[in-house]
């Protein structure tokens, strides 16, 4: 992705999770802020960590100072084991938190399925540790049983949908966050991976992050 992108071989239950770790851009008004862990999509669909919206995520928050670790779920790419629905892939989630991640800052992102993986994973750290800031982009709720997040979250948590998504309706995502009351930032004409409105939603993910400086 850039100059400073480093290739990991992490561990997980399944055996190998090959990994990305993008170095924060710290320049002068750019502090070092922590590690943000970004999810793929739906590894049985070409989702991987190469995936553009998930690089777009990654490129948002090394901007603001995080490093970004994007993985491979099980099965993808050089990541050991197969697709298990969400189960192994939380393991691999919490599995990858625990060897890059387990101290100091930290925040969470996925994209369609990886966003159903990242509220679950979510709910798992929320009572061990401070989350600082979560990202769901394209959020699958009309295809998997997505978490509802801790109230205390609403705050630090960006939501992106596309208007036109026709692999995740925009209702559907409704559905789901209506009885949380938790907000959904939409794009106007937007499908489910964003073309042509990547640089939108990259500043758009660069505007949450700073704004809980």
């Amino acid at each position: 992705m850039n100059a400073h992108t480093e290739r990991l071989s992490l561990i997980g239950s399944a055996g190998a999770i090959e990994a990305t770790r993008d170095a924060a851009a710290v320049s002068a008004g750019v502090a070092p802020r922590g590690v943000a862990i970004i999810a793929h999509p739906h590894p049985l669909f070409g989702g991987s960590l190469d995936n553009k919206v998930v690089q777009t995520l990654a490129r948002a928050f090394v901007q603001c100072g995080w490093t970004a670790v994007r993985f491979n779920f099980r099965g993808v790419g050089a990541s050991a084991g197969g697709h298990d629905e969400g189960r192994g892939e939380l393991e691999d989630f919490l599995s990858v938190v625990e060897q890059v991640a387990p101290e100091g800052a930290l925040a969470l992102a996925g994209f369609s399925f990886g966003s159903f993986v990242t509220s679950h994973a979510l709910a798992a750290l929320w009572s061990q540790r401070r989350i600082e800031q979560v990202v769901l982009v394209g959020t699958a709720a009309s295809r998997f049983s997505v978490a509802q997040l801790p109230p205390e979250a609403h705050l630090r948590t960006l939501i992106v949908h596309g208007e036109q998504d026709d692999t995740v309706p925009l209702s559907a995502v409704l559905d789901w966050a209506r009885p949380q009351v938790l907000p959904i930032t939409i794009l106007p004409g937007g499908g489910h991976f964003f073309h042509g409105q990547l640089p939108l939603l990259k500043n758009l993910v660069v505007r949450h992050l700073q704004s809980g400086d």
